[in-house]
């Protein structure tokens, strides 16, 4: 393992904010990874885990404690059974798995961040969800001292959540383990609107994989949602926030506040979110309150490509990005009675 003191962690973020660790340890084994975990819980040490960084606010003061920056690699298909080692690079992985012809990720091409991160978050995008193909993942239980395989249903998967976003400190992800489809190099159904049109299809159809992989990378690039070092629009955790789910009492209230606010014909976007409930559009409700591609005058702005993406310019720092996202959260609240939750997880400060 290699080991680092006083280690800047703003360039293991996308962000590239925060400050320094006490402490730096890279695991590149399963066994690396379990060792530092001990070792930090036996000692009582506060413990940091990182991927990707594509998903962490680290604060400007840093992490008091060891950062463990998990680098195990392992790509393993038998049929239709993938396995990822929790270090994988997860939009190298999709590609790997689009090149063999297999479906169920495609769509979720271009997502920076690492394979063990999916199923704590239940990454999801353009229709599809890692929740609908993981089969199990192996980790490590810090409660218990052993590791363990849990099944999907034991995931306790929702929307942008699990039992490892629920009890963060519980579950440390080792491997992941997808079924995928074998549909004779065709995608799976297309379900997202805007990729069906894009692709001149139906939503419904299958289209061949690649096709469905390269539509989604050239949606995300034209939203500054595929990393490029040259693009500040990238320098950014995707997504800030989560989209809303409503009960449909809320939603009809939230229905009269639109109507009030952008006239009597004004509808906003719903989708079914299960019995009761209606999802909506964070990134409709962010642009209808104000703040528009581009918005902010200082270090930290909104996306010039994506109303849903905070930025850092260059020169940010992570109250900088804070502020900003207060504002952001604040205003949708006046004006359409909503509290935006944050997607990154927050380390060593909060909203």
């Amino acid at each position: 393992m290699l080991e680092l003191h006083d280690a800047p962690l703003a360039p293991l973020t996308t962000f590239r904010l925060g400050g320094p660790a006490a402490r730096l340890i890279t695991a590149t084994t399963d066994a690396e990874v379990v060792a530092a975990v001990r070792e930090a819980d036996a000692a009582g040490t506060p413990l940091l885990l990182i991927g990707g960084g594509s998903n962490l606010v680290i604060g400007d003061k840093g992490f008091a404690g060891t950062a463990l920056r998990i680098a195990t690699e392992g790509f393993s298909l038998d049929g239709t059974t993938l396995e990822l080692a929790a270090g994988e690079v997860w939009t190298d992985a999709v590609a790997r798995t689009v090149e063999a012809g297999l479906a169920g990720i495609e769509c979720l091409a271009g997502i920076p961040g690492s394979a063990g991160a999916t199923p704590i978050q239940n990454v999801g995008a353009y229709g599809q969800e890692v929740s609908s193909t993981i089969s199990e993942v192996i980790a490590y239980d810090r409660k218990t001292g052993e590791t363990v395989t849990l099944t999907n249903a034991e995931c306790a998967f929702s929307y942008r959540h699990s039992r490892f976003k629920a009890d963060p400190d519980r579950h440390v992800v080792l491997r992941v383990r997808f079924e995928l489809e074998d549909a004779n190099g065709l995608s799976a159904p297309v379900k997202y609107a805007e990729t069906a049109r894009t692709l001149g299809v139906e939503p419904g159809d299958r289209v061949l994989l690649a096709d469905a992989r390269e539509t989604v990378l050239k949606l995300r690039a034209g939203k500054g949602m595929v990393l490029d070092p040259e693009d500040h629009d990238t320098w950014s955790a995707g997504s800030f926030f989560t989209n809303p789910i409503l009960t449909d009492e809320a939603f009809a209230a939230f229905h009269a506040r639109v109507r009030e606010r952008l006239g009597a014909d004004a509808v906003p976007p719903a989708y079914p979110a299960g019995e009761g409930h209606t999802k909506t559009s964070a990134a409709w409700l962010i642009d209808k309150s104000g703040f528009t591609k581009g918005y902010g005058t200082g270090p930290a702005r909104i996306s010039t490509k994506h109303t849903l993406a905070l930025t850092n310019r260059g020169e940010a720092s992570t109250e900088d990005l804070l502020a900003l996202a207060r504002e952001v959260v604040a205003g949708v609240h006046d004006a359409f009675g909503i509290t935006l939750v944050n997607e990154p997880v927050t380390v060593g400060v909060s909203l």
